[in-house]
């Protein structure tokens, strides 16, 4: 057996691990992910002392803009929640669409809210929403539920800072503005079709009241008066300037190129980082939607620093990804699976969709999914010629893997199952369709953008 064979095997073998460990074992994703890379590392020939120094450079490299971004990106959201901003966004959009294109305005609701808001967060704060609407028109809850999901799905898979496209990004080491560009590109006709589309398909099959144990859930929160709410223009002025900050900072060096040194262009740069932009979009949160809306400073800093709490877990899966995607490459596996994928002449966006959607299914998570896909495909786009389009091509596309076939092993499944009081089969036939459609028509959406480029 040659040695390039057997790196193969041992890659796979890996994987295998990884997945046992998560499934079968119930080990966190993030000790599973150093476990499979520590055996890759081993069964590959690296020495002891190499695989520690490669745990350490993966796991720093990653973080050093993750640990940032993820942590900036909580607070923002955070902030939003405590404030009302996504109710007012929902309230505002279905009274300037009207109730009977309703629909979209939740599935424009979603799309926003997502971008600076946990999905699952998300989901608990607009559910009453959804309840009400429901309860006034008699119609199934998936008539309005599904729009909203497929707007939260979306955005929380395919539009930065949402911590999954931002991992994908960093590992790959695209800017962050092509993933921006592309997933909004591919996410408004996925959440189309996902949402208004399906949603009127699906909530006149299945007839959804609302459950009698939400109606006194303790978790779902109630709808804010609107008078305490912050303003429709305030709102979603935060929300796009980190989005339009990065956008142009994009557009500028695709324009003048990264390397220029004039003081506008590098003006642009520095305010245009994730970095400068979370920041500056923190700050002006913190002021208009917290100390000037009657939060003391101390009930801020309060906001802000349970923000960090869910956002540690992700950070930590992410540098996890971070080493997996390093042994990858060190090791040689990477040189040998890239030049099979090169060799079999498989497009890389294709590849990328593929390999993701293998992890997504047989494992659950959305987030592990993407890490593992972008660790596989971060060594093979190495070795190839790839220009910052494409790479922000090929993230999307693993967003894309990562969002399909949502089933009975992934948790948003089953949270999706208990908010709108479904069977299993229900579920299977609501939430599981809308995720593929999500996740086809975003590689749809790529792969047809890969063909001109």
């Amino acid at each position: 057996m040659s040695h390039e064979t057997w790196l193969v095997i041992a890659t796979i073998i890996g994987i295998a691990l990884l997945l046992f460990l998560i499934m079968k074992i119930k080990l966190h994703a993030f000790v599973s992910l150093l476990i499979a890379s520590l055996f890759i590392g081993v069964a590959s020939g690296m020495s002891p002392m190499d695989i520690i120094d490669v745990i350490e450079t993966g796991m720093g490299g990653t973080l050093g803009f993750i640990a940032v971004v993820v942590g900036l990106g909580a607070m923002f959201g955070e902030v939003l929640k405590v404030s009302g901003g996504a109710e007012r966004l929902a309230l505002t959009l279905i009274d300037k669409f009207g109730e009977k294109r309703s629909q979209w305005a939740l599935g424009f609701t979603g799309f926003l809210v997502s971008i600076p808001v946990f999905l699952d967060v998300a989901l608990v704060i607009l559910i009453p929403i959804i309840y009400s609407l429901a309860g006034k028109t008699r119609k199934s809850l998936l008539y309005y539920g599904i729009p909203l999901l497929a707007g939260l799905a979306v955005a929380h898979s395919f539009v930065p800072p949402t911590p999954g496209p931002m991992t994908v990004a960093a590992m790959l080491g695209v800017d962050l503005g092509w993933v921006i560009l592309f997933g909004i590109a591919a996410g408004i006709p996925a959440m189309i079709l996902a949402g208004p589309v399906f949603g009127k398909y699906i909530g006149n099959k299945i007839q959804l009241e609302i459950p009698d144990y939400q109606k006194l859930d303790e978790d779902v929160s109630a709808i804010k008066e609107e008078k305490d709410l912050p303003s429709f223009t305030l709102v979603f002025t935060l929300i796009l300037i980190p989005l339009v900050l990065i956008l142009v900072n994009t557009v500028t060096g695709a324009i003048v190129g990264e390397d220029s040194t004039s003081l506008v262009a590098e003006t642009i740069q520095f305010v245009g980082h994730p970095f400068v932009a979370l920041i500056i979009t923190v700050v002006l949160t913190f002021i208009t939607l917290g100390t000037r809306r009657g939060y003391s400073r101390d009930e801020v800093q309060e906001v802000a620093t349970k923000a960090l709490e869910p956002a540690g877990i992700i950070i930590l899966i992410t540098g996890a990804g971070g080493v997996f995607k390093e042994v990858l490459i060190q090791s040689g596996v990477g040189d040998v699976m890239g030049n099979m994928v090169v060799g079999a002449g498989l497009p890389l966006v294709v590849a990328a969709f593929v390999i993701t959607t293998f992890v997504r299914v047989a494992q659950g998570s959305a987030t592990v999914a993407m890490v593992t896909g972008a660790g596989l495909m971060a060594p093979i786009i190495d070795i190839s010629p790839v220009t910052q389009p494409e790479l922000g091509l090929i993230a999307i596309s693993i967003a894309s893997g990562a969002t399909v076939l949502s089933h009975v092993n992934d948790s948003g499944f089953w949270l999706v199952n208990r908010f709108f009081g479904m069977t299993t089969g229900e579920t299977l036939k609501s939430w599981t369709v809308m995720e593929t459609i999500i996740g086809l028509t975003g590689f749809a959406v790529v792969f047809v953008i890969s063909l001109f480029m």
